[in-house]
């Protein structure tokens, strides 16, 4: 019971670690679009200014009360708010702000725009932690998006290093793996004749089922001293270890007062005697095939005359 304790103890700590790892840390810039003339449209039908953001852990991040700006001597631009179910980012997803000025028409728009920014800066919750920035371009030219070549990889100091400039805007998806092959094409291509994945699902199977003959074998050994030691204790006998496994002090004992009369050469030791003698009896029968014992005696008939 006490070990399940430590056990769950130690995977509550575990979990408070994993889960601190995955915290507002893991958000990255991915993705902005300045002159929207045609491309995406806003919950209003509007075409605006966009910003992406995207989750680089494998656990939910809440990104309410984080802020974003365009401003570095005022890095609480914008304040994510709470409450809203969708501040919720799912482990490897995006979530989009857009640039509209307009922060009183819900939670994903913001108090800025993206027509005079210099650069765009994602900050932690106490407002003062930089999380991830970079610079805005405004030479793209209408509808073209600049932003991470792979989701969440590169430069979190402006530095647009992983950045470039976009074939086609991607808001909300991924910006790589658009125009790659599916996994399953990329897995025949690289095994044609499935060797490799034929080795790997035997070697996990073999591998599997070594561990559990150790497992049981372990726990089969701990059941078997278990029980002698309790044999043991029944009787009043201590159970000692040996090379050749547990055997109890009194048999030790028995073997050596034998090899010690074996060598003494006294009488403290019997000497059998490999003659045998047959003395020759008397009888005439045998007492035990005689037949005389099965018969029926006749019994006498007394007649009076």
């Amino acid at each position: 019971m006490k070990h399940i304790k430590l056990f769950l103890a130690v995977v509550g700590l575990t979990l408070c670690f994993t889960a601190g790892a995955q915290s507002q840390d893991a958000m990255r810039l991915n993705e902005y679009l300045v002159v929207n003339t045609d491309d995406f449209q806003d919950d209003f039908g509007q075409q605006n200014a966009w910003i992406e953001l995207f989750n680089s852990s494998y656990g939910t991040v809440d990104i309410a009360g984080c802020f974003l700006s365009d401003d570095p001597d005022n890095l609480k631009k914008y304040a994510i708010p709470g409450g809203d179910l969708q501040t919720k980012v799912k482990p490897r997803q995006h979530v989009l702000f857009w640039a509209d000025n307009q922060p009183y028409r819900g939670t994903f728009h913001v108090s800025f725009d993206l027509a005079n920014a210099k650069e765009i800066i994602f900050t932690k919750g106490d407002g003062k932690t930089i999380i991830d920035r970079i610079p805005v371009r405004h030479d793209l030219g209408e509808n073209i998006a600049f932003g991470r070549v792979e989701d969440g990889i590169g430069s979190v100091d402006g530095s647009e290093e992983g950045w470039a400039v976009m074939d086609r805007t991607s808001p909300s998806t991924n910006n790589s793996l658009i125009d790659k092959a599916a996994k399953p094409d990329r897995m025949k291509a690289i095994d044609p004749y499935g060797w490799i994945l034929a080795l790997t699902a035997m070697s996990v199977v073999f591998l599997a089922l070594i561990l559990l003959y150790f497992i049981f074998k372990a726990i089969g050994n701990a059941n078997i001293r278990a029980g002698k030691k309790r044999s043991a204790a029944s009787v009043g006998t201590e159970v000692e270890q040996s090379a050749y496994g547990e055997v109890p002090g009194e048999v030790y004992a028995a073997i050596a007062t034998a090899m010690h009369l074996y060598q003494e050469d006294d009488e403290g030791h019997d000497e059998e005697s490999f003659v045998v003698t047959l003395h020759h009896t008397d009888r005439t029968y045998s007492p035990w095939s005689s037949k005389i014992y099965t018969l029926r005696q006749t019994p006498a008939v007394n007649k009076r005359r």
